[in-house]
């Protein structure tokens, strides 16, 4: 028996931009700092979850299955179950939909889920030839044998690299993620000028729903140990234009790239969470959903054109449900890249890919740019990967509340060539 799914309450940290070295916050502190707000505000008590789910790439060492040392922290008890999952930039929707499936088939009736992220916490990995190097050293026996491994040491040995490069670099076709959104612009035409509009868009955007206060409803205070306050999301530059961006050099195909640093998502350090509950679970607790899931999908594709993922999920998610694209009146894409948004978009309107590829008759059509990512998104306000997806998907609901809007969709690309998209539809 399918039961339904009801989305109760959300909320997030700040979205930290990183800059040089480590943020004031690990995964789990961020998760903690938007946590506990959220749960102090709960008719119930914290240890009532059936488990909490947790989406996170960037595990750091003193936090191995951050899911259970968040759920600690936070005072749900020794006995909550917690876990934490990974698909990349998906892992975020990605606890979202196994906590979906779990009280969906009847198995769970109240559970946290979320994702949090520290990138600035990224490690320094050693180069393999350092490593074996100081294996020899560490092997050597006699202080002959010491002297002699110690003196085969090379400059290159001791030059470490950024995790997170390595992290954002699909290892089957040795492309990091912005190549793949120049592939994504080439196939589908998207020009420089039409990738930087987008951004600047995105910054505008964010910078209003900040103005108006449309984000206050779901952003916490987050308070870091010297006694400094975060109060808002602080990568967005509402002095952003045309001329500006036009001054920045590509980033990852010089000289002729369409990728630049302003029109990419932002290296952010942020975590959210949304509480989901069973019919079951809203009766015994009194709450008041905000949402219903409706229905979830991942699929897969080349990894050389990941961000065209969302075209393949949402599309299945769509034929499932038999909608099309206009019945959906307001959607969340994550911006990974500009360029990769504007070439979905284009999919979606080429007959020929939505024959071959997508199995369509002919072409999708098109998405308003109004319902499109309406305050903003990763460009303007940061990707903490293990995050983005659960982040998407509580301000769909909280945009579809104050647009009035009953039906929408969350999606995103996803590393390694996959895509996820969730349907929502309001209570």
């Amino acid at each position: 028996m399918v039961r339904p799914v009801y989305i109760i309450d959300g909320s997030r940290t700040p979205f930290l931009k990183a800059r040089s070295g480590p943020g004031p916050f690990t995964p789990v502190d961020l998760a903690v700092q938007c946590g506990r707000p959220l749960l102090a505000r709960q008719p119930f008590a914290p240890d009532a979850f059936d488990q909490v789910i947790l989406g996170c790439v960037n595990v750091i060492a003193d936090e191995m299955n951050p899911a259970r040392v968040a759920a600690l922290r936070l005072g749900m008890g020794e006995a909550m179950v917690a876990f934490t999952v990974q698909i990349n930039c998906g892992s975020g929707m990605q606890s979202m939909d196994t906590g979906y499936r779990y009280i969906r088939d009847g198995n769970a009736n109240l559970i946290l889920t979320g994702g949090a992220e520290a990138l600035s916490h990224a490690p320094l990995v050693w180069p393999q030839q350092g490593v074996r190097w100081f294996a020899g050293v560490a092997g050597a026996k006699g202080i002959v044998a010491k002297i002699k491994a110690i003196a085969k040491a090379r400059p290159p040995y001791f030059k470490p690299i950024i995790g997170l490069e390595r992290g954002l670099t699909d290892p089957i076709t040795e492309l990091n993620m912005g190549q793949t959104a120049e592939v994504v612009g080439h196939l589908f035409g998207i020009t420089r000028e039409q990738s930087d509009a987008y951004a600047v868009e995105s910054h505008k955007r964010l910078a209003k729903a900040q103005a108006e206060g449309w984000l206050k409803g779901e952003l916490e205070t987050a308070f870091a140990r010297d006694g400094k306050f975060y109060d808002h999301d602080d990568g967005v530059r509402p002095e952003s234009s045309m001329e500006t961006l036009a001054k920045l050099k590509p980033v990852f195909e010089r000289p002729w790239g369409q990728v630049t640093a302003g029109n990419s998502s932002q290296i952010t350090d942020g975590a959210c969470w949304t509480i989901l509950a069973s019919e079951d679970a809203v009766i015994k607790h009194g709450l008041k959903p905000k949402a219903m899931i409706i229905d979830s999908q991942w699929s897969a594709l080349d990894p050389s054109i990941m961000g065209l993922g969302p075209t393949l999920s949402v599309t299945e998610l769509l034929k499932r449900n038999k909608l099309s694209l206009h019945d959906i009146e307001t959607w969340e894409l994550n911006e990974a890249f500009a360029t990769q948004v504007l070439g979905c978009l284009a999919a979606w309107k080429d007959e020929k890919f939505c024959r071959e590829v997508l199995g369509l008759d002919g072409a999708a059509g098109t998405i308003d740019r109004a319902r499109l990512n309406v305050d903003g998104g990763a460009v303007s306000l940061g990707h903490p990967v293990g995050t983005s997806g659960n982040r998407i998907v509580l301000h769909l609901v909280n945009a579809m509340k104050r647009l009035c809007t009953r039906r929408g969709i969350a999606s995103e690309c996803i590393g390694g060539g996959q895509g996820g998209a969730m349907l929502i539809e309001m209570v």
